[in-house]
């Protein structure tokens, strides 16, 4: 019985030892369990590091902006409520745009104006988003989608967000937007002009007229036009629209071009 119970102590204190054993070998050597992470403004300086690149032979610069996203997005993973995870979205943004993947630049521009209504880089944001599908626009010859949503915001900060320095730059890449616009009406009216179908382009050049005003391109318009009503056979409309080029546009060429056109009773 003695023996008995000798063997079954000896059994039930082997695995105690064995775990201290274990143990002490841990404290003598520790191994982390997790993995330390950096503060959310060191991930975030070495994401603005990374972004900035380095420099190689003369002056060729590398960034390795997988690096850079995979570090602010480290941040909104480890510090969602910090306000370096709010900077941290843009910057991601920001290095998609630098690299021309808009539509993902697009998808991060476009979230934080929805996630952080209030914040003072919403501007900012509305400002890339029109400059990312600006970036797709096309000649005026071709699909004006990506215009139009450029214009979509750029009126969205020109109304909303007047007197940032965004909306300073904005007004300027608007103009060339609404006249890139026009002058596609423009082209198609020319198009049409060609195929002698007259009631057609003048359409669109009144279009041009009354949506796009001031951009440079009213003369061209009102003469063509002018044109399509002679061709019409509608003089009366017509020579009243030559008489507004020769008024309004006296120094250029079509002026001298409308006036051999008026009859000489008008």
């Amino acid at each position: 019985m003695r023996s008995a119970r000798r063997h079954r102590t000896q059994a039930a204190i082997a695995p105690l030892c064995i775990l201290f054993l274990a143990l002490g070998a841990c404290s003598s050597d520790p191994v982390p369990l997790l993995e330390d992470v950096p503060s959310a403004e060191a991930l975030y300086d070495e994401g603005l590091t990374e972004l900035a690149g380095r420099r190689r032979v003369l002056l060729f610069k590398t960034v390795d902006y997988d690096k850079a996203i995979e570090t602010f997005q480290a941040i909104i993973d480890n510090y969602p409520y910090s306000e370096y995870a709010v900077l941290a979205e843009i910057k991601i943004a920001d290095a998609y745009f630098e690299q021309e993947r808009y539509e993902e630049a697009l998808t991060y521009y476009r979230e934080f104006g929805d996630l952080h209504p209030s914040h003072d880089l919403v501007p900012y944001t509305v400002y890339r988003t029109a400059l990312s599908h600006y970036n797709q626009t096309r000649d005026p010859g071709r699909d004006q989608t990506p215009t139009r949503q450029t214009l979509v915001y750029l009126d969205h900060l020109l109304s909303r967000y007047p007197g940032t320095p965004e909306a300073n730059e904005a007004e300027v890449l608007w103009r060339a937007m609404r006249r890139r616009l026009a002058e596609h009406v423009m082209e198609v009216a020319d198009y049409y002009m060609t195929r002698e179908e007259y009631q057609s382009a003048a359409e669109r050049y009144r279009r041009v007229l009354n949506e796009y005003p001031g951009l440079g391109l009213d003369a061209d318009a009102l003469y063509r036009l002018g044109t399509c009503y002679q061709a019409l056979h509608r003089q009366d409309e017509a020579a009243y629209i030559f008489e507004v080029v020769l008024r309004n546009y006296s120094e250029s060429e079509l002026a001298d071009i409308a006036a051999e056109t008026i009859p000489e009773d008008n």
